[in-house]
């Protein structure tokens, strides 16, 4: 489809906005760097963004006497983009604000492309992803996979969850159950909970307890509802499916982060109903499937696209059952995204 033209008025009020959206950022650039050189702010400090609003994010103090105090600061234009887990030094201010200097080196962080193709972090310093999904809205299994293949690309460790079981029911259960034992079936955690009939929430909390995780999925699939639960006191708002599309609706705008209380950090993210993969190459894609593991090298030709190529080491296997027809259709889908953007 063909970008519609725009005319010479639409030009420039786009032009008008970008100038004074632009002028907005210098000023306070400006602001920022008269407080740096004013001595109005605090010392430098070790703090740990807890939630990201534009060129705000909300830091904890990891240190002093105010540690635990939660500051609303501005970055400075030269800070690296920052997202909820980051670490930072920052200086605070007289009410409660800060300006945060510099960003601190990063374990790993979960990133994925916007929709202009540029990549944006969602999450940082994470031990788990726990991948949510529940029998509405529906689950699919090739978002659940783009979800493993991110991870298993960053090195943090995808968890799958199994949420609102209470709705679990003759229809819908046969595919779900059989989704979760594939997934085990190939070495991956794989829990189960509800948080109407409390089931599940014990183990899930004792997984937890003392890691840093990201929740992750579809809006609607009850990744605020754990939070409340886990977590009581914080009540998040908590979105109802759409009558008509049976999809989540979007109730977390920004990842933020709670701390468990034996310990262990938890990031609830907006709900994602598409997660592009454009930013890795066709090779990352097949490494990010733990069934390929000593497979892939193996083909009788170097440039083997694993669909109907002679001595294709993975076609052997997908016939063989050791690969399910589910995860290898799945990566083949994710691999004609690749060159979709």
């Amino acid at each position: 489809m063909s970008k519609r033209k725009l005319n010479r008025r639409q030009q420039w009020r786009i032009e008008k906005v970008q100038q004074e959206r632009a002028a907005r950022v210098s000023k306070k650039d400006r602001e920022i760097d008269q407080q740096l050189s004013s001595g109005q702010l605090g010392a430098e400090q070790e703090g740990l963004i807890i939630a990201h609003y534009g060129r705000q994010v909300d830091v904890e103090s990891l240190e002093g006497e105010a540690k635990g105090s939660i500051n609303r600061c501005y970055m400075r234009a030269n800070v690296d983009a920052l997202v909820t887990g980051d670490r930072v030094v920052w200086r605070p201010g007289a009410d409660n604000d800060g300006i945060v200097l510099t960003r601190l080196k990063r374990e790993n962080a979960l990133v994925r492309p916007d929709t202009k193709g540029q990549i944006k972090p969602v999450a940082a310093n994470i031990d788990y992803i726990v991948i949510v999904f529940a029998p509405e809205p529906y689950a699919h299994a090739n978002l659940i996979d783009r979800y493993i293949v991110a991870a298993e690309n960053t090195g943090i460790e995808p968890v799958l969850l199994l949420n609102k079981t209470d709705l679990l029911n003759s229809d819908n259960a046969p595919r779900l159950l059989d989704m979760a034992e594939r997934y085990q079936q190939i070495g991956y955690k794989v829990l189960t909970a509800s948080t109407v009939d409390e089931d599940g929430l014990e183990l899930l909390k004792s997984l937890l307890d003392h890691k840093v995780s990201v929740f992750v999925g579809q809006s609607g699939v009850g990744k605020s509802s754990l939070v409340n639960t886990l977590l009581p006191g914080i009540n998040l708002k908590v979105g109802e499916l759409s009558e008509q599309t049976r999809k989540g609706m979007h109730t977390t705008t920004t990842a933020m982060l709670f701390h468990m209380p034996d310990g262990g950090d938890l990031i609830d993210s907006p709900g994602i109903r598409e997660f592009g993969l454009w930013h890795i190459e066709e090779r990352d894609v097949a490494e990010g499937f733990r069934e390929f593991d000593g497979l892939l090298g193996t083909c009788k030709f170097r440039d083997c696209r694993h669909r109907q190529e002679p001595g294709c080491s993975l076609r052997e296997a997908y016939e063989d059952g050791r690969i399910s027809e589910e995860r290898m259709e799945s990566y083949h889908r994710i691999v004609n995204s690749l060159n979709e953007f």
